[in-house]
């Protein structure tokens, strides 16, 4: 059987939040391996901001480099709010231009995104007959995502075996089963 050609996009923002949610985190290399058992992954991008100085997601992201996963980054902004500071990065248009620009190259565009900014793109490339699957959480999946997408995958029914990860300074251990959504 012939897997179709696959690229992967993750908006690290609102995975980070997903997985705080959900209370645990993704194993990326077993869900690595997880979709190249159905796909031919070609690439799996990671976007990301990141504070000056901010050795953790260094760290963090120099796991996704000696896993193979592409990361790519900029600087968080920081934004004054009536209650002090908070800190955004929106990675959408870098995102939705890379998509679009990668689109002949691929059969099966995933994304880790559960963001209602992403419908308009994931229409747009329905029209031009590209599968597109959306990884998300139940609680961070946007209705709009969920009704224009091919298939949804939630990642509470992507439990990985065992995995052990502290990115949120706790130990996690989980056990494999997938649903996916059509």
């Amino acid at each position: 059987m012939i897997k179709p050609r696959s690229k992967v996009y993750i908006d690290g923002a609102n995975i980070f939040y997903t997985q705080k949610n959900i209370g645990w985190s993704i194993d990326w290399v077993k869900m690595k391996r997880y979709l190249k058992n159905s796909y031919n992954i070609l690439e799996i991008r990671y976007y990301t901001g990141i504070k000056k100085n901010d050795f953790k997601m260094a760290k963090y992201l120099n796991y996704f480099d000696h896993i193979g996963i592409a990361t790519v980054t900029k600087s968080l902004k920081r934004i004054k709010t009536n209650q002090g500071y908070i800190y955004k990065s929106n990675f959408d248009v870098e995102m939705t231009v890379d998509i679009l620009l990668d689109r002949t190259e691929v059969d099966v565009l995933i994304l880790f995104s559960g963001d209602s900014d992403f419908h308009y793109l994931v229409k747009r490339l329905k029209d031009l007959g590209k599968l597109v699957i959306i990884v998300s959480s139940r609680r961070m999946l946007s209705w709009e995502l969920k009704l224009i997408a091919h298939k949804y995958i939630f990642i509470e029914d992507i439990n990985i075996i065992h995995s052990q990860f502290s990115f949120f300074n706790l130990q996690f251990s989980i056990s494999f089963h997938l649903t996916i959504y059509q």
